[in-house]
């Protein structure tokens, strides 16, 4: 081979070298979607969401680009949220388990009457919960975290001051338990994903919406009610409960530097974040409500008590249903309180 063969041979090794180089270093860079329901100006979109995929981006030193996706940008509709993690549809979904009923019983104990107050803590709890007693109620998808919002309380057209106000009244439940809540309690229950709530309220569908302080504010709940009504002691009238998930097989093709990015970022910390983002927006949201000078009731502890006798029976309920898929309610509910008495110490 003359030496002009040699050198254009030569070349030509360099550029497929170089190609092969290039290549495997964009094959190293991953973009993934996340899909969710709220405005980007919500409490979790905006303090836990974006949060978490900077972190993400910068500890993969930029490997990992997320790119979220609000409002049902691609589509679909929010109980078709958890289903687009797992299928594939999309690499990773934030949603409400409560809009699936009857999927997650075992992780549904979160969402009893009067279980628990915080949401750091009780996010806390039902992630450590689920990793015990409910790991397989997400075999589908590779869970990053799950966790619960703060007290649950009304926001409603008329004043609720007492059991007998709420007789009757048209209000928004997010879950099957708290909907049979609702019914316990005398109200009539309208089941809608949140993001349908503030149509509901002006259209009049509703009279009155259950959801935590920290979702009014993107809802404009508190321009469309003047009454809020809260609860003595530390917890609140109810939660939900919440899944950040991501497709298994989008997870199983990252290298493994990228998989332990991921890993380091889902678990109980994660959990414990988007708690202490509910929290703040809590505070933020009945701020908002203050500033209006609407109406806060804050029912005493022996109406408190009251409301908890009357809805003590939604818990049975539950736990002989669950008895029928062979789960020990009894046991589970326990275990529940348990676990957020241990992170609320």
């Amino acid at each position: 081979m003359n030496f002009f063969k040699r050198r254009a041979a030569l070349t030509a090794l360099g550029a497929a070298a170089l190609a092969t180089v290039a290549g495997s270093a964009m094959a190293q860079t991953v973009t993934l979607r996340l899909h969710q329901m709220l405005p980007p100006q919500a409490t979790i979109p905006a303090k836990a969401l974006v949060p978490w995929a900077q972190k993400v981006e910068a500890e993969s030193g930029g490997k990992i680009k997320v790119q979220l996706f609000h409002a049902m940008q691609l589509g679909g509709a929010p109980p078709q949220l958890f289903d687009q993690a797992r299928d594939g549809v999309v690499d990773f979904t934030w949603t409400v388990l409560g809009y699936t009923p009857g999927r997650f019983p075992k992780t549904e104990v979160f969402e009893l009457p009067f279980m628990s107050g915080s949401a750091e803590a009780s996010s806390r709890a039902i992630q450590e919960y689920v990793e015990k007693f409910a790991a397989d109620e997400f075999k589908d998808v590779k869970l990053i975290a799950v966790h619960t919002h703060g007290p649950g309380l009304f926001h409603t057209k008329a004043p609720v001051t007492g059991l007998e106000s709420l007789r009757g009244m048209k209000v928004r439940g997010g879950s099957r338990i708290i909907n049979n809540m609702l019914t316990k309690l005398g109200a009539t229950p309208v089941g809608m994903p949140v993001p349908a709530v503030t149509d509901a309220l002006s259209k009049g569908t509703i009279d009155g919406t259950t959801i935590p302080w920290e979702v009014t504010p993107s809802l404009k709940v508190t321009e469309l009610v003047r009454n809020h009504t809260t609860f003595a002691g530390k917890e609140g009238l109810y939660t939900q409960t919440f899944a950040f998930s991501m497709n298994k097989a989008s997870y199983d093709k990252l290298p493994p530097d990228l998989k332990a990015v991921i890993d380091k970022n889902s678990g109980i910390e994660t959990a414990a974040m988007f708690g202490r983002a509910m929290d703040e927006g809590d505070k933020v949201g009945r701020q908002i409500a203050e500033r209006a000078k609407n109406n806060i009731v804050a029912l005493d502890l022996a109406e408190t008590q009251r409301w908890r006798r009357t809805a003590a029976s939604v818990e049975t309920d539950w736990i002989n249903e669950v008895k029928g898929k062979g789960i020990d309610g009894a046991k589970l509910a326990a275990e529940a309180r348990a676990l957020i008495e241990k992170h609320s110490r």
